[in-house]
């Protein structure tokens, strides 16, 4: 029943979906457009930047989820509904999942969408038909990851404004990673380590090997563990902190 309210809820929110469908593709067809120079660099993976800036809207979509689990958690503190959960015997981590289903069906839609847009507008996926379900298998699961992050920061500051502040610093994460270059064509010595120990990088980078390469079993690996250890760590914390949230009220 959970899962049920928070995704009509989410569903029923235009100024939750429509801009975490719009904005990524308008970011796309910039970055696609003005960067496609960068393709004549040697080394570069791919003669189409389109393919390469593919990989970005699934990222950015997931970012807008963890601002919109962020802002319903909040919301849900703010209003009381948090109370009255807090009496049924709904273990945490369940109630966690049912408050964050209605991100998981955003982020299948944003999903869908990008494939959908990728391959009208693009060459394909190298990796076929089951690369595209890879993509959006990964996808949803940075969008658990990050919205699981926005319902921590909700849990922990019980402020929708306070997710509202957060929220620039996720874009930051995304324009300090190999989102607009590869690594290895990164001049800058500081933006390149800070590229590569940020885990925004090999999410974007197992998106795009199934875009551009095929099946590429190493960046695979990286971009579910990367995805799957911030989902992780951020549903414990936020599990955590909604243990806190219901010993103060």
């Amino acid at each position: 029943m959970l899962a049920r309210r928070s995704v009509v809820r989410t569903l029923r929110q235009p100024a939750m979906v429509v801009p975490s469908l719009v904005f990524p593709l308008i970011l796309l067809s910039i970055n696609s457009s003005g960067l496609e120079s960068a393709t004549r660099l040697p080394g570069f993976p791919t003669n189409s930047y389109f393919q390469f800036a593919l990989a970005i809207p699934f990222v950015q979509g997931a970012l807008f989820s963890a601002n919109s689990a962020g802002t319903n958690v909040a919301n849900d503190i703010e209003t009381g509904f948090l109370n009255r959960l807090a009496l049924t015997p709904l273990r945490r981590v369940a109630l966690m999942m049912g408050q964050l289903a209605g991100i998981l069906a955003l982020g299948m839609i944003q999903a869908i969408t990008f494939v959908v847009i990728g391959v009208a507008f693009g060459h394909g996926i190298a990796a076929g038909f089951a690369g595209a379900l890879v993509i959006i298998a990964l996808s949803l699961t940075i969008s658990l990851g990050f919205g699981c992050v926005g319902a921590w920061v909700a849990l922990r500051t019980g402020s929708g404004e306070a997710v509202q502040g957060v929220f620039p610093l996720f874009f930051a994460a995304l324009f300090l990673s190999s989102m607009s270059l590869p690594r290895n064509l990164i001049e800058t010595d500081w933006f390149r380590t800070v590229a590569t120990y940020n885990p925004v990088s090999y999410m974007l980078e197992a998106i795009r090997s199934l875009v551009i390469v095929g099946w590429d079993p190493e960046a695979l690996a990286l971009g579910f563990a990367c995805a799957g250890g911030v989902a992780v760590i951020a549903l414990a914390a936020a599990s955590a902190a909604l243990r806190g949230q219901m010993v103060r009220t």
